[in-house]
């Protein structure tokens, strides 16, 4: 009987469901190897496992909850629900549960080496596709289902049909993995995936860090994807050593795979991209942005407040001023990316900017606080989302871009390249 050929996706879907091969669009039941949530999601998910009657989770080490949306605590109502995760993990006895201070859940757990090529994780947060960047199949899900799935270990899903993104070629100077996503988003929309496996190859690529590709990976949900995936190479595996918590094995698909379809570019004639309100597929061109002013700059995020976005912003604020009506924050995603920007030096440049620097939190990205805009202000952000009110008052205005617009930016007060400051390209 032959087998029919398998993406990586349904090759990580079909070990976990105890198959050797599955289709798009079957129903299947898959064993689970990390279940996430958050201070926002976990509270809910929390409720609906003491309704079910639980004994207890099914693993204490494969169930992990992170403080990272409204913490440290900005009103009582966050304080309350911090409270009720943390009573939780301790009754529970949870081996991985990240305090106030840790950071976002989207870096802590690729950091900690909690994800891993070819498992199988599920998330109580919309952007927990970005495990996909090394080599997961990941996915968001509702607290009821987490509820579910903490207590048993297992979830159901239906195969995602899997859609390949190939970038030939090599990036432009100042050209990001935000960028490449914001340009993919631009072109088939906001459904343009929807439920389906975004999976992305070529040499530009495979050129990228792992940090690069959770980026990547992380804005899939904005097409409506099921999931992001990058497959597993050297890059990933030099990134994993000393990383990894449990063993894992190399998850790839077939040469002969089939796709809904593919889509093809050559990453040199892709320069840095804008999206404008209220939608992420709202892009433009740098060169097509024209004149926008500007009253915040937020550089920071599970998307984008890793050390090495910190860094290329600093490469640019370095010995300069941000505008005096622009309100720039920065806000590393991680305690790990904090301490390491510290020893750089790069938190002294943003005060020297007249930055301020947060410590590691979600902040403004959900409208949480730390950032919040009023009515008609506008926002240039390296977040993942920019739909109306997210950011605050439903006639304010969110941009995105990447962290290198968005330093430029935070100096001109207004949307900018980094040449327009004489900023150069650092590889």
């Amino acid at each position: 009987m032959s087998i029919r050929p398998q993406t990586i996706t349904e090759r990580i879907l079909a070990r976990a469901a105890g198959r050797t091969e599955v289709t798009p669009g079957e129903l299947v039941t898959v064993r689970l190897d990390l279940v996430m949530a958050n201070d926002i999601t976990g509270p809910l998910a929390i409720a609906e496992f003491e309704k079910i009657g639980a004994p207890g989770v099914f693993d204490r080490e494969r169930v992990v909850l992170v403080q990272s949306h409204f913490v440290p605590a900005k009103d009582i109502k966050s304080a309350e629900q911090s409270r009720e995760l943390r009573h939780f993990a301790r009754r529970q006895q949870l081996v991985n549960y990240f305090e106030v201070g840790e950071g976002i859940e989207h870096a802590i757990l690729p950091e900690r080496g909690l994800v891993l090529p070819g498992m199988v994780v599920i998330g109580a947060d919309s952007h927990t596709c970005t495990y996909g960047g090394v080599g997961a199949f990941a996915t968001g899900v509702g607290s009821t289902d987490l509820a579910a799935a903490m207590a048993t270990g297992e979830t159901w899903l239906r195969i995602p049909e899997s859609v390949r993104f190939v970038f030939h070629g090599r990036l432009r100077p100042w050209v990001s993995a935000k960028d490449l996503i914001l340009f993919i988003i631009g072109q088939i929309g906001v459904d343009g995936a929807l439920y389906q496996a975004m999976e992305f190859a070529g040499q530009a690529i495979g050129s990228l860090s792992v940090n690069a590709r959770l980026t990547l990976c992380n804005m899939a949900i904005e097409a409506g994807a099921k999931c992001g995936v990058v497959a597993p190479d050297e890059v990933t595996l030099r990134y994993l050593e000393q990383r990894n918590r449990w063993p894992y094995s190399v998850t790839t698909g077939d040469a002969d795979a089939v796709y809904q379809r593919v889509w093809e570019w050559d990453a040199s004639d892709i320069e840095p991209q804008v999206a404008f309100p209220h939608l992420p597929s709202n892009t433009r061109p740098l060169s097509q942005v024209g004149e926008v002013r500007l009253d915040q700059v937020v550089i920071g995020s599970c998307t984008n407040g890793r050390i090495e976005d910190l860094r290329q912003a600093a490469v640019i604020l370095r010995n300069r001023k941000v505008h005096p009506g622009v309100r720039t924050i920065v806000i590393p995603a991680s305690r790990s990316v904090y301490l390491q920007a510290m020893r750089e030096g790069l938190l002294e440049i943003f005060a020297a900017a007249g930055a301020s620097v947060s410590p590691p939190t979600c902040g403004p990205c959900l409208g949480g606080y730390m950032g919040i805009l009023a009515a008609g202000e506008r926002c240039l952000a390296t977040t993942n989302r920019n739909f109306v009110g997210r950011m605050g008052h439903p006639q304010s205005e969110v941009y995105l871009a990447g962290p290198a617009v968005a330093a430029a930016s935070a100096i001109l007060g207004r949307i900018a390249a980094p040449e327009e400051v004489g900023a150069q390209w650092v590889a």
